[in-house]
């Protein structure tokens, strides 16, 4: 197993040293972000509001984790509210789900790992204008973000088989290693998908199936999604990019830091950001420019505290759309029983997967598509809980029963669906409710376009006819109305037009020269699926250019 070393941090900078670049987020894209700015010279401090946590703190402890939330926002601490409208009373309920540590939501995800397709960046131009919809184009194309997904691949470690997907769209480079071993669920998976004529290929997981630089290889211990990994195989910037930050000795990560507001001086630059400190002291860091990588909902929320004189409708937001246009991706569940053990429970979640419904033909009626893969998502405790059918007993005898034969016997199928962005769809500052630092609790305020209705009961009927063309003895459907959000896209987009949208193809705010904004919430659709690829694209490709802004001198005027 990878020693966990833990050692002092190769630089401290005080609040008063005016660094290159304070960057607000240590997950996916910050951790991307501050290894390459770093590496290009740059004196890097990267606040994180949770803690630094290393491989032996990570524990396979089902109430840790779930109820104890070591690796996401707390409840208590942070708490939330919903509406379905905007003519709504925002009730308490935690809605969304995001990581909350150094490594973010990339030291628990699942690691599917998959590209956008070259007509996710072209949907208004794919689709026209779709009523109730605020479709858009992209302002840069699949052929620009190539590179940076090959980079990405072969600079974090992807598991899987170039051209095996008929459906993938062009590549330059192959995956760095091999795919993760078949499971049971994906041999039936093939089975399935074959005999409905579908295309069936492994999984690209960011998760190494062998030892790469210096890591070692899957140890197939079943603990991936939710779960942090003791291994160092899954290939979170914890693991990855945020160590390699620090040894270049100009990167600080500075956990337990709760940002919340970013300063601006008499001509509207950034001067540095106020935040929290572990015993709540409240701390002033200079930085001669800001990333925030927050993620699409905590970014919005940090924009619209951070509002002065000169930007009274929140930071970087005279086009008014910082936090609107929320996105989620879409999707259906479906479970089924098989005749013999499928012990999903073993190994990675998922080992196959299909696309063959990538974009529907429009006979159907649905803009968009989708993905579907078979895997197993439960542990013992939230088997029992959540994964049975609805007409399942729920104690006693035959309680025990069926969840003793089903854990062993179970297969599901997860449908990833495109999500339409929705101007009324928002994360906006709660007027009543406060966190536990006296700060506005995140409001969501979301309903699902009817389209995506139509989309998520087009791939739930999928799911079924995938298990039971698989073989199984008994299948069930569970609810399209999903209890709470994970993917948090959309909410200050980028666009060539300052007066719709927040940031320009390079990440930078167009009301001022030294702020980007680097995570989900710069997607203008949310494509088909799975996030994380392309946000750590982005992230490799921003953070070039800011460095080559930096280096020319044109981040401070």
């Amino acid at each position: 197993m990878t020693r966990d070393v833990r050692q002092a941090p190769a630089v401290r900078y005080a609040p008063t040293d005016d660094v290159d670049f304070v960057i607000v987020g240590a997950g996916a894209a910050g951790g991307v972000v501050a290894r390459e700015l770093a590496r290009s010279g740059f004196r890097v401090l990267v606040l994180e509001q949770g803690p630094y946590l290393r491989e032996s703190d990570f524990k396979h402890d089902e109430l840790l984790v779930g109820e104890g939330h070591q690796l996401t926002n707390i409840p208590s601490l942070q708490p939330q509210t919903f509406r379905a409208t905007a003519d709504d009373k925002a009730t308490r309920r935690d809605y969304l789900i995001y990581g909350r540590m150094v490594g973010g939501g990339s030291v628990h995800f699942t690691a599917n790992y998959w590209r956008l397709h070259e007509e996710d960046f072209i949907e208004r131009t794919r689709y026209g204008s779709v009523p109730g919809a605020a479709l858009e184009d992209w302002p840069i194309r699949y052929a620009e973000l190539e590179p940076y997904y090959s980079r990405a691949e072969w600079e974090l470690g992807v598991s899987g088989i170039a051209g095996a997907n008929p459906f993938d769209p062009p590549r330059s480079r192959p995956y760095p290693l091999p795919p993760l071993p078949i499971k049971p669920s994906g041999v039936l998976m093939e089975i399935g998908a074959r005999k409905l004529g579908w295309h069936p290929a492994p999984a690209p997981l960011a998760i190494i199936s062998k030892s790469y630089r210096g890591r070692s290889g899957c140890q197939h211990c079943g603990f991936c999604e939710s779960f942090g990994c003791e291994w160092k195989a899954k290939s979170s910037t914890l693991a990855t990019m945020i160590p390699e930050a620090e040894r270049t000795g100009r990167c600080e990560i500075r956990p337990n830091s709760y940002v919340r507001r970013i300063q601006t001086d008499s001509r509207g630059r950034v001067t540095g950001v106020v935040y929290f400190d572990a015993q709540k002291r409240e701390v002033m860091q200079r930085a001669k420019a800001v990333v925030v990588c927050a993620n699409g909902a905590e970014t919005p929320r940090l924009l619209l505290m951070s509002a002065s004189n000169q930007f009274p409708n929140g930071l970087a937001n005279s086009s008014g759309v910082v936090g609107k246009h929320l996105m989620f991706n879409g999707g259906a569940f479906a479970g089924a029983l098989f005749e013999h053990e499928v012990n999903g429970y073993k190994s990675v979640q998922v080992s196959r997967y299909v696309q063959d419904h990538y974009r529907l033909d429009p006979k159907h009626g649905i803009v968009g598509g989708g993905g579907i893969d078979m895997r197993f998502d439960w542990y013992p405790i939230s088997f029992a809980m959540e994964a049975l059918p609805t007409d399942a007993p729920r104690w006693g005898a035959d309680f025990k029963k069926m969840v003793r034969e089903y854990f062993t016997r179970t297969a599901y199928a997860l449908a990833h669906t495109t999500q339409l962005p929705q101007e009324a769809s928002t994360i906006t500052l709660d007027p009543e409710l406060k966190d536990a630092w006296g700060l506005p609790a995140i409001r969501t305020t979301f309903t699902e376009h009817p389209n995506d209705m139509k989309l998520y009961q087009f791939f739930l009927e999928r799911n079924l006819e995938l298990l039971n063309a698989a073989g199984a003895t008994r299948t069930w459907a569970f609810s399209i109305d999903a209890p709470w959000q994970v993917h948090l896209l959309g909410t200050c987009r980028m666009g060539n037009d300052p007066k719709s949208s927040v940031v320009d193809k390079f990440h930078r705010a167009h009301d001022v020269p030294n702020l980007f904004i680097v995570d989900g919430s710069s997607f203008v659709t949310c494509g088909t699926g799975q996030p994380t690829m392309t946000i750590q694209a982005l992230a490799f490709r921003a953070a070039e250019a800011i460095a080559g802004f930096a280096k020319r001198g044109e981040i401070r005027g």
